[in-house]
């Protein structure tokens, strides 16, 4: 059966009507056996997607053959999208969407439908199901779900080449119509590519495509439906192919020549320069190799890539030498590591350049003749023995003159001497193998030109042994003897040593002194081993006789110069029990007693002599106080200061001082070492008080002031600690009571009067010069000059 709806969409409606007997004629014919007919009617419904009408779109219609049309039977749809995306009408059985339907979505829906009495709801028909199917429009345009894409094509590819494949996705159903059928087409990238219409493959159209000439292409490709027909949907993407590289370009060298330099004391391994043979390729295809295939400097100089493997680092290989070679000439190869076999006929990829190297003279320092000496001398050298000659010049063409030093550091006890200009090492101290037994010295070559220009070398100077050092004994200087021993005992072995070192070793010989030969207690026994027994030559030893015994011991070495000495063993008479064992000797009478150790001793000592040095140093400071002051500091000179608390007070100074003193030489005699008492000026308190200086008596009859004064001279003469002093006289104020007034400038711009100086003619010869400046000289006078 086929309706239209209002918007007229055909809807195919199929129906299928069943009779359905009442329930009485089911029981009835239940026990007859006989199966029921159903008169359901149910459709497969087709609707079309994407509807867009105002009213709601009509699917389709249920019905059953027990309808009447009286109302009593109700319709139910339940399943998906029921009551949300359908709707039924429960009296006519009618199906609308009330909902806009997709295919892309959801391409059907099952539902499910019932009829029921009205009145008591019970089913009149079994549930039954049914199917909605969405038919598919063109609504969705192909789509490039990855794009935008990247492609990479070698360059030089030939036509054909494929780049990349495309797969645009269309949503629409591929089985119904051409919705879904998509066609391929590029809008841009021609003439260098091209897509295949009905797979999507990119292929390079254009032969011979340079990476060096064009890198990277844009090409946009569009997929379109409903089979590239008018009025299909179109999607679009864009693939960026970039061409990657090959070795198809062989290096050159920018230049045909390159000019280097480098400084003749540059180390082996310093960089001399750089080249680069440019390749118009990248990475590995212009990665390059050097080598130096030809001139003179190919055993003097090295080249090796940097780390990008493009550029040639030369370096050098020996030491450079401006005045044996100025310049060197390298041919330089620079080759791809990285080959194309399918285009060695672009070869050869590598290419060839001159490189000139030229040496850069340098002030080097002198070179010796030798990196280090080595020298052997024997210790009895006599002083001045000439111990090597160093001989060193300058490597420069100047070749200037060379002076000879020692570094003090190296010989800091001055052993050695070298002369300036010759470079002769010589002893100036005697050597000694037992204290030094070797002596590194530096020497030093300057360049008398150039100071700056040091070199050294060392001088290995090896002391070679003399026997000039004696035997003497080793460890032991006494020993003792039982009072119970007997006559052949061994007391004491004996053993020598010698700081010289012969070369086959030491051997000592031993023997009594010349005056101990007939000893009658003892007897020396050598070993030749470089061992001696002391024995003894009788018993009957006792304390009570002899407590010690000296035994002189002759020991001589077996080198020539034969060197001896005479070392003397004390042997102590002890008491010893019967194993031999000490028990006492004579000599503990002098030990200390056992409640005094010696260490005790020694401090009570030690606090005794601290003693002594605190009291002479107590009595020290007082002598030191006793003594004048000017004996200590010099800078503290001071005077008889006669002081005044008046000034210039003319006659009137004669209260300040008693000039009567003078004449009364009774109180002047005192005895010849008492000091003077000078005072110290007081400032503050001016005093008429004067003490008088203390004067060696001359004689009772000596009554004058010259008796005096000569007094006071020889008193000073006698004491060393007291120069001669003048007496100072300090004022208080100026010029009160005195003809002139004050001599000084301190008050004299208070006057604006003229001041006359003609009474200075008055005041005796003392004042004459005074008078001759500031006064009238007189007519008769004598020429001052």
């Amino acid at each position: 059966q086929q309706k239209k709806s209002e918007e007229h969409v055909p809807i195919l409606l199929i129906s299928f009507q069943l009779h359905i007997a009442t329930e009485e004629e089911h029981v009835r014919n239940s026990a007859l056996l006989q199966r029921a007919k159903r008169s359901w009617v149910w459709n497969q419904f087709f609707v079309l997607e994407e509807y867009t009408g105002l009213e709601p779109l009509y699917i389709g219609k249920l019905h059953s053959d027990m309808d009447k049309g009286d109302g009593s039977i109700k319709y139910i749809l339940t399943g998906e999208g029921a009551g949300t995306t359908f709707t039924i009408d429960d009296s006519t059985g009618d199906i609308h969407a009330i909902q806009r339907l997709d295919r892309e979505v959801k391409a059907q829906y099952i539902l499910r439908a019932q009829a029921r009495n009205r009145l008591t709801d019970r089913p009149l028909e079994p549930e039954s199901e049914f199917i909605v199917k969405i038919q598919d429009i063109n609504d969705n345009e192909p789509r490039f779900l990855d794009g935008p894409y990247q492609a990479t094509v070698p360059e030089m590819s030939k036509i054909g080449t494929s780049v990349i494949q495309l797969t645009a996705t269309d949503a629409d159903d591929p089985t119904y119509g051409n919705s879904a059928r998509v066609v391929y087409s590029i809008l841009e990238g021609q003439p260098y590519f091209s897509v295949d219409a009905k797979t999507g493959v990119v292929r390079v159209s254009l032969a011979d495509m340079d990476r060096e000439t064009r890198e990277n292409y844009t090409v946009v490709i569009q997929a379109k439906d409903m089979g590239g027909q008018l009025g299909g949907l179109a999607g679009t993407t864009t693939i960026n192919i970039t061409l990657s590289d090959i070795n198809d370009n062989p290096p050159m060298f920018d230049q045909r020549l390159y000019q280097m330099s480098i400084p003749e004391s540059a180390p082996v391994g310093s960089v001399v320069g750089r080249i680069w043979a440019k390749d118009r390729d990248i990475g590995v295809n212009a990665e390059m190799k050097y080598s130096i295939i030809d001139g003179d400097g190919r055993d003097t100089f090295d080249i090796s890539t940097d780390p990008t493997n493009l550029f040639g680092i030369i370096t050098v290989k020996k030491p450079l030498n401006f005045e044996n070679k100025p310049s060197y000439t390298l041919k330089v190869e620079g080759a791809n590591t990285h080959l194309d076999p399918a285009f060695r006929h672009r070869g050869p990829f590598k290419d060839v350049t001159i490189v000139h190297v030229s040496i850069e003279d340098v002030d080097e320092p002198p070179q010796f003749d030798l990196p280090a000496y080595y020298v052997e001398l024997p210790e009895d050298a006599e002083i001045g023995t000439m111990v090597k000659t160093v001989s060193a010049r300058d490597p420069d063409a100047a070749n200037n003159t060379v002076r000879y030093s020692i570094d003090r550091s190296s010989d800091p006890d001055k052993y050695f001497y070298i002369e300036i200009t010759s470079g002769s090492l010589m002893t100036v101290r005697s050597l000694d193998r037992e204290e030094v037994g070797w002596h590194n010295i530096t020497i030093l070559a300057m360049e008398m030109n150039n100071p700056t220009q040091i070199a050294s070398v060392s001088v290995a100077v090896r002391v070679l042994d003399v026997n000039d050092n004696p035997p003497s004994l080793m460890h032991y200087l006494e020993a003792y003897v039982c009072e119970n021993a007997k006559a052949g005992q061994l007391i004491q072995t004996v053993t020598a040593v010698d700081p010289d070192e012969p070369l086959g070793g030491q051997h000592f010989y031993y023997s009594l002194a010349p005056e101990a030969v007939n000893n009658p207690n003892f007897t020396l026994k050598d070993n030749q081993d470089n061992t001696a027994w002391i024995l003894t030559r009788r018993g009957g030893w006792s304390q009570q006789d002899q407590t010690v015994f000296y035994l002189p011991i002759f020991i001589s070495d077996g080198e020539q110069p034969v060197q001896s000495s005479t070392s003397t063993l004390t042997i102590r008479v002890c008491s010893c029990d019967q194993e031999g064992n000490v028990m006492s000797c004579n000599a503990e009478a002098y030990s200390l007693p056992a409640s005094l150790s010696r260490g005790a001793l020694i401090a009570i000592l030690a606090c005794i002599f601290v003693l002594l040095v605190m009291i002479l140093l107590m009595l020290s400071l007082r002598t030191h106080r006793k003594k004048p002051y000017l004996c200590d500091e010099e800078e503290n000179v001071h005077e008889n200061i006669v002081r005044y608390d008046d000034e210039g007070g003319g006659e009137e100074d004669t209260e300040a001082f008693d000039i009567a003193a003078m004449w009364n030489p009774r109180e002047a005699h005192h005895h010849l070492g008492k000091m003077r008492q000078d005072m110290l000026p007081e400032i503050e308190s001016l005093s008429r008080y004067v003490p008088q200086a203390c004067v060696m008596g001359g004689g009772s009859g000596d009554s004058n002031v010259h008796g005096y004064v000569l007094a006071k001279l020889l008193e000073a003469d006698m004491d060393p600690c007291a120069p001669p002093y003048d007496s100072l006289q300090t004022y208080a104020y100026e010029g009160e009571g005195s003809v002139a007034e004050s001599l000084s400038s301190l008050q004299s711009g208070t006057s604006n009067t003229d001041h006359e100086y003609d009474y200075l003619n008055d005041w005796g010869p003392r004042f004459k010069k005074l008078a001759e400046m500031y006064g009238v000289l007189e007519t008769n006078s004598p020429p001052l000059w």
